[in-house]
Order: C-alpha cells, then sequence, then structure tokens
C-alpha cells in the first residue's frame, strides 16, 4: 500500500509541476507597454515590466533581422518620470535619467505597465514604483526589438513591432 501512495504523490508532483511549467509558457512574465521613436526611427524606448512571481534577467536585445544594436541600456524610472527617447545617453538631457546596462539589471516584479498605468489613473503612483524601459539605437530604421530573456530557468523571446 505504502508503494501506491509513493506513485500517487510522484504522480501529482509531476503534474503540479507540468501544470506550472505550461502557465508560465502560455503566461510569458514580460509585459510591453510604451513604444516609442525619434523622428528617423533610430533610436527607440521599449517599456517593459514584469508581471510574473520573480525577478526576470534580459539575456539579449537585437533589432530587425535579428541584428545587434548599436547601443542598448535599461533606462530605471518610475511612471511618474516615465522615459527620454534619445541616442545620446550622456547628453545633458538624459542626465535626469537613469541608464544601466542590461546585465546588471533585474526587472523586479510587480512592474507591469499596466499596472504603473493603473496607479497613474488612480492618482496613486509615486516615484517609488519601478518602470524599465529598454532604450536601443541602431544606423537604419528599427521595425521590431526582439528581447530574450530569463525566467525561472525558462528563456523566452518577446518581439515589439514598430509601426
Amino acid at each position: 500500500m505504502e508503494r501506491k501512495n509513493f506513485l500517487v504523490l510522484v504522480l501529482s508532483m509531476g503534474i503540479a509541476v507540468g501544470g506550472l511549467y505550461a502557465s508560465i509558457i502560455f503566461n510569458p512574465p514580460l509585459e510591453v507597454g510604451t513604444l516609442a521613436s525619434t523622428k528617423s526611427e533610430k533610436s527607440v524606448v521599449v517599456g517593459v515590466g514584469n508581471k510574473g512571481l520573480r525577478g526576470l534577467e534580459i539575456v539579449s536585445v537585437t533589432v530587425n533581422n535579428n541584428e545587434a544594436p548599436l547601443q542598448t541600456k535599461v533606462q530605471v524610472s518610475n511612471p511618474l518620470q516615465g522615459f527620454i527617447i534619445t541616442d545620446d545617453f550622456y547628453s545633458e538631457e538624459s542626465t535626469n535619467y537613469r541608464f544601466t546596462e542590461i546585465e546588471q539589471v533585474n526587472i523586479e516584479t510587480g512592474t507591469s505597465p499596466s499596472s504603473n498605468f493603473q496607479n497613474l489613473d488612480k492618482g496613486s503612483a509615486s516615484e517609488d514604483d519601478e518602470a524599465y524601459g529598454i532604450s536601443v539605437t541602431f544606423s537604419e530604421p528599427i521595425n521590431e526589438v526582439r528581447i530574450k530573456y530569463k525566467y525561472l530557468g525558462i528563456t523566452f523571446d518577446e518581439i515589439a513591432v514598430f509601426h
């Protein structure tokens, strides 16, 4: 009888893990919000956030046909300040914004753009809320930004399409 109970327990755990995996796959945690570009479309910002249960890390960012951008940074801001669209991360205008290397950012949970927009609408947004924007520059107009990221050991791709 104990062996039967053990098998039921193992089977139940397998089903639970499989269900969790399927839930994550069909409901990825990265949410894209703001899509903005300069007039030349050679510099863009993709607002992103995490609606998952744990932090996520960005692995790589490419543009158009999987090409490497000239520059990529993550803006760490808040919903009240928003993001700056710039091709010069070191300009005087950019000094009021915090740009970070992709490898140094763990996108925290509870930072989805939709929840930040809801807090703005309700008047409950604050400077303590975090908002993330991926800033990318390229030598040609940017049509899409592909974001590869890891969450709970699973790699995902998210594509933000401009136009």
